[in-house]
């Protein structure tokens, strides 16, 4: 039970740690919020040494229509959103088996399996990528679309969120299943799946936020523009279209952001609770 002069100390606390988080969530959102602020300003206002968010002279429609007419900006949205769907997709299929198997099964090497799993969760991608472009190069991927998905398919934090949260799951609920004749794959995807569907909802959004914003290796992967995503568009449209021009760049960059906003605050709920575990429902 709490006393008043706990009370009287949890309250400073609090203000505290809110204030905190205030000025933490501010400094994050500075660089979105200039980046708006750039895409509705003519050319003349952008480098002006007085700070100002709304412009003195409203160029917003001009550089939106710029951003959407002078480079195929749908079409890299649309490959995003391709390239995105397929790998989440895939990464889904290949981890949720591997997380059961880790989570729930007992067989040889098993947790040498587990600790490789938490030695690739701190390597990063990119110490790949020569190895997979010559992997590519020589079974012929480069410049396509598998050249975007395939690397991606396989995702250790994907194995390691699922893990965790099969984990919560009582065994009596596999064993039952067992007893009703369910094969292990069958338990997978008609029991552990969507009884995990907030953890899967929040490796989703991880996946697609990483995949969507990845410039690296779309950059040694593809070359053709038809098969841009986003992020490498919007660098083919800054060397070609718009130069530095930074209106209609930053209006393209908003345009590319929204999606991934959007999608976060319908999903926050799902998001956090994926994260903070799991419950038999």
């Amino acid at each position: 039970m709490s006393t008043p002069h706990s009370q009287g100390l949890s309250a400073p606390s609090a203000v505290m740690r809110h204030c905190v988080l205030l000025i933490t969530g501010a400094l994050i959102l500075v660089p979105f919020v200039w980046m708006v602020s750039l895409s509705i300003k003519p050319p003349g206002e952008i480098f002006r040494a007085s700070f100002s968010f709304w412009p003195q002279q409203f160029y917003g429609i001009e550089n939106y229509t710029r951003a959407l007419t002078e480079a195929p900006l749908p079409q890299y949205m649309l490959n995003g959103v391709f390239v995105c769907t397929m790998i989440v997709v895939l990464q889904i299929a290949v981890c949720a088996p591997a997380a059961y198997a880790l989570a729930k099964l007992d067989f040889p090497g098993k947790n040498l399996l587990f600790a490789m799993v938490l030695i690739a969760l701190i390597l990063p991608h990119e110490v790949l990528s020569l190895p997979l472009f010559i992997l590519g190069y020589q079974i012929g991927i480069l410049n396509t679309y598998a050249a975007l998905i395939l690397p991606f398919v396989v995702s250790p934090f994907g194995i390691f969120l699922f893990r965790q949260f099969f984990k919560t799951i009582p065994d009596d609920v596999i064993h039952a299943a067992r007893l009703d004749g369910l094969s292990e794959l069958a338990i997978v995807w008609r029991i552990m799946v969507p009884m995990a569907l907030p953890a899967i909802i929040a490796f989703a959004i991880f996946s697609v936020v990483s995949h969507w914003n990845s410039l690296f290796w779309p950059l040694i992967a593809v070359r053709d523009q038809s098969l841009m995503p986003p992020p490498l568009g919007i660098m083919a449209f800054k060397n070609e279209e718009a130069g530095n021009d930074y209106g209609p760049l930053m209006a393209a960059s908003t345009i590319v952001v929204a999606p991934l906003i959007i999608a976060f605050l319908s999903a926050q709920r799902w998001f956090v609770e994926g994260l903070t575990g799991g419950a038999v429902k």
